[in-house]
C-alpha cells in the first residue's frame, strides 16, 4: 500500500466511522451526524478504498453493524485524530478569547530586571495558558520598530514615543540618581551634588543611549566621560570599583548592592517616563490588555515602595512625536 494514496482520508470519514462504531449502525450515525444514511454508507465505502481494507461488517436485514478487526484498530488512531481536533478547537477558541497563544514583549535590562519578574509571576497567575516570549534590545527604538512590524505585540519604551501607529499606558515615572561607589566621598550626601560640582568628574556614560547625557552637556562644565557601555552590570561595576560616577534612572540601581550609593537629582534632571505600547492598527488580545494594565499595577507599586511621585499621564493616550 503506497503511503501517499491515504492522503485521501478526510476527517468525516473518520467521524463517520466513529459513529457507526459506537451505534452499530448506519442509521443511528447518520441521525447523530446530520447525514443521510446513504451518505455515511458513501464515507465509510470511501474510506475503505483508501485505506484498502473492509472496515465494517454489514450483515443485512436487522442485524446490528460491527468494526473488523482493521476497523477497530484504525478507530484507535481516528479517536486520537478527532480528540486533537477538539483540543485544536478549545485552543483556537481560547486564542480568540485572548486565554492562549503567544504573547511577545519587549523589554529593556532596567525593567527586565526590576519589573518583568514580578509583572510575569502575576500575569501567569492569571493567565497560566499565555506562554510570554520576551525580546531584550538595549534602545527602545529598536522595540519600536519590532512593534510596527508585527514582531511584537507590546513593548516597554520611553515617553515621548516617536512619529508612529502607537498607543501607550504609561507604567512609570523613573527619576535620575547619581550612583557613587560607597567608599566615595559623595557617598556621604542626602543627595546629588549640583550639575556644576561634577564638572571634571569621571563619568561612566552609555554607548547607544543619548539621555541623560544630551541633557548634561551645557550644563555640566567640562563633562568627562571616561568610559561607556550598554551594559548596566558593567556600568554598575565600573562605578563600585571608584572608576567613575554614572547618572542613570533609579530603575537601574540595585537597592540592595552595597557597594553603590545612590543620590537623588530631584526635579533637577526631567525623570524618564516608562510606557507599554502596543501597535494602534492590530488588534489587541485581552491577554494584551491584561499584561499592559499588570504593568502599570506594577508601575504603581514600584513608585509606592520607592517613594518617588507616581506617574501624571493619563491611564491610556496617543502620545505625539518628538
Amino acid at each position: 500500500m503506497e503511503r501517499n494514496t491515504w492522503t485521501g482520508v478526510e476527517l468525516r470519514h473518520l467521524v463517520a466511522l466513529d459513529a457507526v462504531a459506537r451505534h452499530r449502525s448506519f442509521g443511528q450515525a447518520a441521525r447523530e451526524l446530520g447525514y443521510t444514511q446513504s451518505a455515511v454508507s458513501q464515507q465509510i465505502a470511501q474510506l475503505e478504498r483508501v485505506v484498502g481494507q473492509r472496515l465494517v461488517d454489514r450483515p443485512g436485514g436487522p442485524r446490528r453493524v460491527d468494526l473488523t478487526d482493521a476497523g477497530r484498530l484504525l478507530l484507535r488512531h481516528a479517536d486520537a485524530i478527532v480528540a486533537q481536533l477538539d483540543a485544536a478547537q478549545a485552543d483556537m477558541a481560547a486564542l480568540a478569547e485572548g486565554a492562549a497563544g503567544p504573547l511577545r514583549v519587549g523589554i529593556y535590562q532596567s525593567v527586565g530586571a526590576r519589573i518583568l519578574p514580578a509583572l510575569l509571576r502575576r500575569f501567569r497567575g492569571e493567565w497560566p495558558r499565555v506562554d510570554v516570549h520576551v525580546r531584550e534590545e538595549t534602545d527602545a527604538a529598536d522595540l519600536l520598530r519590532l512593534l510596527e512590524h508585527g514582531e511584537l505585540d507590546l513593548t516597554f519604551a520611553d515617553l515621548p514615543l516617536p512619529d508612529g501607529p502607537f498607543e501607550s499606558n504609561e507604567v512609570l515615572r523613573d527619576p535620575y540618581v547619581l550612583i557613587v561607589g560607597a567608599g566615595s566621598e559623595l557617598a556621604t550626601r542626602d543627595a546629588a551634588p549640583p550639575l556644576r560640582e561634577l564638572s571634571g568628574v569621571p563619568l561612566i556614560g552609555w554607548r547607544s543611549t543619548g539621555e541623560p547625557e544630551t541633557f548634561l552637556r551645557g550644563r555640566v562644565p567640562d563633562l568627562n566621560v571616561v568610559f561607556r557601555t550598554d551594559d548596566n552590570g558593567t556600568l554598575m561595576g565600573l562605578v563600585a570599583e571608584g572608576l567613575g560616577v554614572a547618572v542613570v534612572p533609579r530603575l537601574v540601581v540595585n537597592p540592595r548592592n552595597p557597594s553603590l550609593v545612590a543620590l537623588p537629582f530631584g526635579t533637577r534632571i526631567p525623570p524618564r517616563d516608562i510606557a507599554i505600547v502596543w501597535h494602534r492598527d492590530r488588534y489587541r488580545s485581552a491577554a494584551a490588555e491584561a499584561f499592559a494594565g499588570l504593568a502599570r499595577d506594577m508601575g504603581e507599586e514600584y513608585v509606592s515602595a520607592s517613594g518617588s511621585s507616581p506617574a501624571m499621564a493619563a491611564n491610556t493616550s496617543r502620545r505625539p512625536g518628538r
